[in-house]
């Protein structure tokens, strides 16, 4: 198991004008660019300035009332994602337009309003789409909307409390993977919820899971054997969500979501509470002091999970690019 006190700590390994130096010309390299000796010096304190901001903001959320944690969890993540965009993205900002939140929320019913059915839309431009399509290579389409309790089903540590209030429907089932010998095993019940038989399921996981790059797949004991190329990452194994305990976790379901990065989801969560707690004051007090919906359970685990969560999934997509495979 992770000991997440240690997880904002990390990034203590980046507070080097050399070291960010390093990473970034190691990026820019990779990208072919001519100036990138310059622009790896330019951007080196840039680099370090987002992350001792983002950090900052995080520390400050542990000892934060609940009310505010949205809003300093929220901009931390902004700042830690500014840094890692500065290693695929040597020029950003390049404009104004990227320096929007790039969603938005709809305007909210006083009455009988459900945070679990309120939704977020996607905006041309803004931080969202340029993170999602330069760090993830996901290219976000404009106008599409995202409900709360599809994104809280994206984070699996949330999985046991969403099954509670789903009737007890599981979301995922967990996976063993052996970084060793370069293989995962998934529960050979994951062919029923899939609604495949074996042959059928090989063929889609080597059509629709790229990254795996499988070496080969077998049925024995109960299990589906995988050989894969290099072990698996916290960050870029989708549709295996990385749980804080270390394992890994496969969702029972074939649904879009589940094929976005965690980050993106995270994002979009953090962005729609800090916006409820800075402009619907009322009924965020309301829900914080009453507990009278299945919402208060979900957002008081996300808040806490998410402090730890995401700066360690940043933490690793940047070692990922100071130790590329």
């Amino acid at each position: 198991m992770l000991d997440d006190r240690n997880i904002p700590n990390k990034f203590i390994v980046f507070h080097s004008a050399d070291i960010a130096q390093q990473l970034l010309y190691q990026c820019y390299v990779k990208q072919e660019r001519e100036d990138a000796m310059q622009k790896s010096y330019t951007n080196c304190y840039p680099f370090l300035y987002y992350l001792e901001h983002g950090q900052n903001f995080y520390s400050t959320a542990r000892h934060a009332p609940l009310s505010i944690k949205p809003v300093l969890l929220f901009y931390g993540m902004v700042q830690l994602l500014k840094a890692c965009l500065l290693t695929v993205d040597a020029d950003y900002p390049e404009s104004t337009s990227v320096l929007a939140h790039g969603v938005s929320t709809r305007k909210r019913k006083k009455q009988g309003y459900e945070f679990l059915d309120d939704e977020v839309k996607v905006q041309k431009n803004g931080l969202f789409t340029h993170f999602s399509e330069k760090m993830f290579h996901v290219k976000q389409t404009t106008g599409e909307k995202f409900r709360m309790v599809t994104l809280l089903q994206r984070i699996c540590e949330l999985h046991e409390s969403l099954s509670i209030f789903n009737d007890k429907k599981i979301l995922s089932i967990e996976v063993i993977h052996n970084s060793s010998l370069n293989s995962i095993a998934i529960p050979i019940e994951i062919l029923d919820h899939y609604h495949m038989t074996l042959n059928r399921f090989i063929h889609y996981i080597e059509h629709e899971w790229h990254f795996l790059k499988a070496t080969f797949v077998k049925e024995e004991d109960r299990f589906i054997h995988i050989g894969i190329e290099s072990p698996l990452q916290p960050i870029g194994c989708e549709p295996f969500m990385f749980h804080l305990n270390g394992t890994y976790r496969i969702p029972v379901k074939r649904e879009k979501i589940f094929m976005l990065p965690e980050v993106i989801a995270h994002y979009l969560l953090l962005y729609n509470l800090s916006m409820i707690s800075r402009y619907e004051t009322e009924w965020w007090s309301e829900l914080l002091h009453s507990y009278s919906s299945n919402a208060y359970t979900l957002i008081v685990q996300f808040l806490s999970l998410t402090a730890e969560k995401v700066p360690l999934l940043l933490y690793e997509y940047l070692i990922q690019r100071l130790f590329p495979a």
